[in-house]
């Protein structure tokens, strides 16, 4: 008989925290706060630190049993911004890979780079942290891996070197991402404040973290390249090698639809901080991108439209857990107990300073990455208790969301249950054991960084802008 491997899938995990919060809203006192409108945002609502109370019984109300089931289409009509985003945006990026502006870049800077290791692994960890940073790559990458094995294989590397300088920038592109459309952008939303703000911010500490994990990288490589016995993975059989696609030459073209998205973005950035766009004008921008992308790229009509449907279909997985996660909230909401719930979690953090609540949001952000790897849904499902929570802990809104995204994006590295993780492993042939053991050291220098960071981010973030 096979043996069954154990895994978590998303969807199946955050519908059992539906049915949860369901039952909990029989069990737990029904309660809530007061709520003003936020300073930054007349449109979205704060609680009132102080304003706690509980309901009646003649204002209780005790959901029907089949609740849970009438709250999933309720949740998805409530993500319903974020949704369209995601499949706008996945569309978007379908058609600028059809033009091959993206595959070209990435093979292109990565070829160039390739004369000495310390010039391969610095470039890398930047490029692929970028791409992270602005719009949330990942999957992309993952077809990238063999051919960095190759090279670093021809460099007297090995896999494991290839692995770092694809999934580590990665993770901390996502972790402090200043516009990625499926985690920052969303957890901004839920927190109240401007989009895209404190990216600056956000950018000079990813190149702090960058500079811890090319100091770990480059030394593990420096080693091996020495002694190839002290390799993670020197009992692997690295003998078959990879061949780049045939199209991957950076023409005029395909710059100059890297300048037109690079445009489109600093255009959203500029347009949010002066004239307070939202999600409607980023999602206007996004479909700018591909059109003028499809007309510069002569991608003919039917074409550009089969690859913009096959892109959005291609993210029908994180939209339905997007409004699923937001599904939670919901049911939390209708059964009169969300208020309940952090007005708890505040009880116990109460007397602590705002920095040692901050760093428990990032141990409860990190947790919660191993079971929901999705980022887009880990923001739905945390961000609606850690936001009001902030503010009863004087934790600034900023801050709540970078705890977010450094218990998302740093994990990320290492989740077992990211099928992104274990499918570049698995094309790297790099065994998982071998990948902790090398990841594992440098996470721990990552977080303790992040740790300062957070702090930092309340005393003096107004004062740098990140707020």
């Amino acid at each position: 008989m096979t043996k069954r491997s154990w895994n978590i899938d998303s969807l199946v995990l955050i519908f059992s925290f539906i049915v949860v919060a369901q039952l909990l809203s029989y069990v737990i006192p029904h309660g809530e706060f007061e709520r003003q409108p936020y300073p930054e945002n007349p449109d979205r609502t704060m609680v009132v630190s102080g304003t706690y109370g509980s309901l009646s019984a003649e204002d209780e109300v005790t959901i029907a049993p089949w609740h849970f089931l009438v709250a999933i289409p309720k949740g998805l009509e409530a993500a319903q911004d974020i949704i369209f985003l995601i499949f706008l945006v996945g569309g978007v990026i379908a058609i600028l890979r059809k033009s091959g502006a993206i595959d070209a870049a990435l093979h292109g800077a990565v070829a160039r780079l390739g004369k000495s290791p310390w010039i391969l692994i610095a470039g890398c960890l930047v490029i692929f942290s970028l791409g992270a940073y602005t719009i949330g790559m990942g999957e992309e990458y993952v077809p990238l891996v063999p051919i960095i094995v190759t090279m670093s294989l021809a460099m007297r590397m090995d896999a494991i070197v290839a692995m770092g300088m694809v999934w580590v920038p990665y993770g901390i592109g996502w972790a402090c991402a200043g516009t990625n459309p499926f985690g920052v952008i969303i957890a901004q939303n839920i927190a109240g404040v401007p989009l895209m703000s404190g990216s600056g911010v956000r950018l000079v500490m990813m190149v702090a973290f960058l500079g811890i994990a090319f100091h770990h990288l480059y030394r593990y490589a420096i080693r091996v390249q020495r002694d190839p016995s002290t390799s993670f993975v020197a009992h692997i059989d690295y003998s078959t090698g990879f061949e780049a696609p045939d199209d991957i030459k950076l023409t005029g073209r395909r710059i100059a639809i890297l300048f037109v998205f690079i445009g489109g973005i600093v255009g959203f950035v500029i347009g949010a901080k002066d004239y307070g766009w939202y999600i409607g004008e980023l999602n206007a921008i996004f479909l700018a991108i591909g059109i003028v992308t499809a007309l510069i790229a002569r991608i003919p009509a039917g074409e550009t439209s089969q690859a913009f449907l096959k892109g959005a279909a291609g993210m029908t997985a994180a939209a339905l857990i997007v409004g699923f996660a937001r599904t939670i909230e919901v049911v939390l909401s209708d059964g009169q107990i969300i208020d309940s719930i952090i007005y708890g979690i505040a009880s116990v953090l109460e007397g602590l300073p705002a920095d040692a609540a901050a760093v428990g949001m990032l141990a409860v952000q990190t947790i919660c990455n191993f079971f929901i790897p999705s980022g887009s849904g880990q923001a739905f499902v945390t961000m609606p208790i850690m936001s009001p929570l902030a503010t009863l802990t004087d934790v600034p809104q900023q801050t709540a969301v970078l705890a977010y995204q450094f218990g998302d994006g740093f994990t990320n590295m290492i989740v077992p249950t990211s099928a992104l993780v274990m499918g570049a492993l698995a094309l790297g042939k790099v065994p998982y054991t071998a990948w902790v053991r090398f990841v594992g050291p440098l996470l721990l220098k990552i977080f303790a960084l992040a740790i300062v960071f957070l702090i930092l981010s309340i005393h003096i973030g107004e004062a740098v802008g990140f707020y």
